[in-house]
């Protein structure tokens, strides 16, 4: 068992509907960010849900200038691979919008997933805290490229994973710390297959997507039956 997260469950009717409420969110939290800050940074997630909330991200108008995105995993493939996350994100949103290239923070996951986690853990030296996380959950509770069973050092900011258990095997994930040091963290959940770890995470059981313990708590928009405590 670890400790219970403050979370804040936010249903919706189905994935369009999560995508819509995300945009929404991240919108709202980047005209707060700019205003009390001058700058918005934004953590984002792979995934079909993450790709719908990206696509309306694209369609929005918003102070881009100001904003600053950081991915929290990648895949150790070519850097033009249509199955890293960096190059769905700049597909669907990224390359639509004015967001500045040098704020635009790619894991360089090409390099092997040890040099390019020793590299991103620099680059977020000067990043931290971010002001918004956005995660998804998988059907086993992983997330972003923490799964179940894996160590990593508390120490660390950024971590290199070898032995992923859907291929690639090799990624660059930030680590919990890293996902926790945010002003707001959401969770999108999408899909009946993740009911099971839905309801051990309301358990207490020790999955990754609980081990992210922010002390803003996390913002869970799902369109699923809210789980029984």
């Amino acid at each position: 068992m670890i400790a219970q997260q403050n979370i804040r469950w936010h249903p919706q009717a189905d994935a369009q509907a999560i995508a819509g409420y995300a945009a929404r969110h991240i919108l709202a939290s980047a005209q707060q960010a700019i205003s009390a800050q001058g700058a918005f940074s934004l953590v984002l997630a792979g995934g079909r849900t993450p790709e719908k909330t990206y696509r309306l991200l694209a369609e929005a108008g918003a102070d881009w200038s100001k904003w600053h995105i950081y991915f929290g995993d990648e895949r150790c493939l070519p850097a033009d691979h249509a199955e890293r996350n960096s190059r769905m994100a700049e597909n669907v949103w990224l390359n639509k919008v004015d967001i500045p290239a040098e704020n635009i923070h790619v894991i360089h996951a090409e390099k092997g997933a040890e040099v390019a986690a020793a590299e991103y853990a620099e680059v977020l030296q000067e990043a931290l805290p971010f002001s918004l996380v956005l995660l998804g959950m998988g059907e086993d509770g992983h997330t972003a490229s923490l799964f179940p069973g894996h160590q990593q050092a508390e120490s660390e900011w950024v971590h290199a994973v070898h032995d992923a258990p859907k291929p690639p095997a090799d990624r660059v994930s930030l680590s919990r710390r890293a996902l926790a040091a945010t002003s707001g963290l959401m969770v999108l959940i999408s899909g009946a297959g993740k009911r099971q770890a839905l309801q051990a995470w309301c358990n207490g059981e020790d999955l990754p997507v609980a081990s992210i313990q922010p002390a803003c708590g996390v913002d869970v928009v799902l369109d699923l039956p809210l789980p029984a405590s």
